[in-house]
């Protein structure tokens, strides 16, 4: 390619016209819920099953009681979890994937695995980077 090259959609294969930017802003809303940290974790517990909000709060170190709040009203909303209150005393209240949010969990969990699989060469890199720049 040549720096006066423009026309990265016909080089790539990506769709062209106007509906193209308004998809990627739309990709990347999803992209940003999907990658959220705090959603990835939940997702990851949630695939096993349904959970309680205090079970989940339990198992994630270091959420807060809000942004665990958030996170699993993000999810409702995005139809990858449903929410499921029983009229008991005190209300008891469960979250479970829905069948989208299962769809995600599969590479959701790989995606995971694969973080874990490689951390010690991540930490290494990073250690590398950071003597390199004077950091840390």
């Amino acid at each position: 390619m040549e720096p006066e090259h423009i026309d990265v959609a016909a080089e790539t294969g990506l769709p062209r016209g106007p509906g193209t930017h308004q998809d990627c802003r739309g990709v990347a809303s999803v992209l940003s819920r999907v990658g959220d940290k705090w959603s990835v974790l939940v997702i990851m517990l949630l695939r096993d099953g349904p959970r309680r909000f205090n079970e989940l709060k339990r198992m994630i170190n270091g959420i807060s009681q809000r942004m665990l709040t958030l996170t699993l009203r993000g999810l409702e909303r995005d139809g990858l979890v449903t929410r499921t209150v029983f009229p008991t005393i005190p209300p008891r209240v469960d979250y479970e994937l829905t069948d989208l949010g299962r769809g995600l969990a599969v590479p959701v969990m790989a995606l995971g695995e694969w973080a874990f699989a490689h951390l010690p060469e991540i930490e290494g890199a990073r250690n590398d980077f950071d003597a390199r720049n004077g950091e840390g």
